[in-house]
């Protein structure tokens, strides 16, 4: 009994051993992706374990994403290519035919050969060559976008195609240490680090939907698709503009979170558009003018300033002055987060609304419709 017990303890003291070496020195071995046997994506499965960089080297990482960070040429016709009447020759003589050309980056988020982009690079494109970095080349086949968030997601029919794994952005905090990677005026594949310098960045006017991950990795023209990884090497989120006076990086980045990349993927994938919830309030932002002429004594909620008439928040009770304080339990603080929570909503599937009005607050349920489609300006 005495030898069992000691073989047990020296077993157990081993693995613990073991275990301590990989979670020190090979964290990554220890968070496998999981399979989403759907869409064929993978996403990394929370083991706990912290991202640790070894020696100062981010080398890990790169190695691992830029296989799977694409490089997007795109082809504008001419009008005369488009037009090939003999009389506009005959006219107007020889013009200048040759094509505008783009450049930009994508992310392979599938073996089935689908690619995360963003929308303003493959906007009006009629060609999309892509490009991978072991060298081979594709034409890509555009499968859906969505303007109102600026992804747009393609497809290439390639085999053995690396895939980049997706992360969650949950734990995700300011200071944390990533690499933005892409194909910045077209020099090459190129890898940049820097940290998280915000979280939830909205009110830029970029998109419809805004909740930006800030960053100072170096992000210029070029890099517009390509890939925000942590040093693991895996998605965080798809690089889509910056801020600067010079049309270079002077350190301010933004990307759109892989959840939001991940919603608009599965739902162009499967259902050919991104749907969301819409209830027809027109929203504002609480400021001290709008809180005095309505009689509200808060701070932090969203005041709605319009309800259409045949939308499904009049039908609910929903009015003008009312303050929206939360959509099924989750609380907003402005108007992107109300866009944000509403959009989630299913169409035809009831949910609650928490309002005040006259200082008491009130649940409203509200079956809202599918968000029509409108046309986004880029900016």
């Amino acid at each position: 009994m005495k030898r069992l017990w000691l073989l047990f303890s020296q077993t157990v003291t081993v693995l613990v051993a073991v275990w301590f070496v990989l979670i020190t020195l090979k964290p990554e071995w220890l968070q496998r992706p999981a399979w989403n046997s759907n869409l064929q994506i993978f996403e990394v499965a929370n083991s706990g374990a912290s991202p640790i960089v070894s020696a100062g080297s981010l080398s890990f990482a790169a190695k691992k994403a830029s296989p799977a960070v694409v490089s997007i040429n795109t082809s504008h016709k001419s009008a005369q290519e488009k037009n090939k009447d003999p009389w506009f020759k005959y006219f107007f003589g020889d013009q200048d035919d040759s094509s505008q050309a783009g450049l930009g980056s994508g992310v392979i988020v599938s073996p089935q050969g689908y690619i995360l982009t963003n929308n303003h690079v493959i906007e009006g494109a009629d060609e999309i060559l892509v490009m991978l970095n072991d060298g081979r080349r594709a034409q890509a086949k555009v499968i859906g976008t969505d303007p109102e968030t600026d992804l747009a997601v393609l497809k290439v029919s390639l085999e053995k195609l690396p895939v980049m794994v997706m992360n969650s952005t949950e734990q995700l905090q300011v200071g944390d240490i990533v690499l933005a990677i892409g194909n910045p005026f077209g020099v090459g594949q190129t890898v940049t680090s820097g940290i998280v310098s915000a979280l939830g960045r909205n009110q830029l006017g970029i998109n419809t939907f805004e909740n930006f991950i800030q960053t100072d990795a170096a992000i210029n023209p070029g890099n517009s698709g390509g890939a925000l990884v942590d040093v693991q090497g895996n998605l965080l989120g798809i690089n889509t503009a910056i801020y600067s006076k010079s049309g270079g990086s002077m350190g301010i980045g933004f990307a759109i979170p892989v959840s939001i990349a991940k919603q608009v993927l599965e739902g162009i994938v499967k259902d050919g558009l991104v749907t969301r919830g819409w209830i027809g309030v027109e929203p504002s932002e609480l400021t001290p003018e709008l809180a005095q002429t309505f009689n509200v004594d808060r701070q932090e909620g969203v005041i709605i300033t319009g309800v259409l008439q045949t939308g499904p928040a009049f039908k609910a009770g929903v009015r003008p002055g009312d303050l929206l304080l939360a959509v099924n339990d989750h609380g907003v603080r402005n108007v992107p987060e109300l866009l944000a929570q509403v959009s989630l909503l299913k169409p035809g599937i009831s949910a609650q609304l928490k309002i005040l009005r006259k200082e008491q607050e009130q649940l409203l349920s509200v079956t809202p419709l599918q968000r029509p489609k409108a046309r986004v300006e880029r900016r």
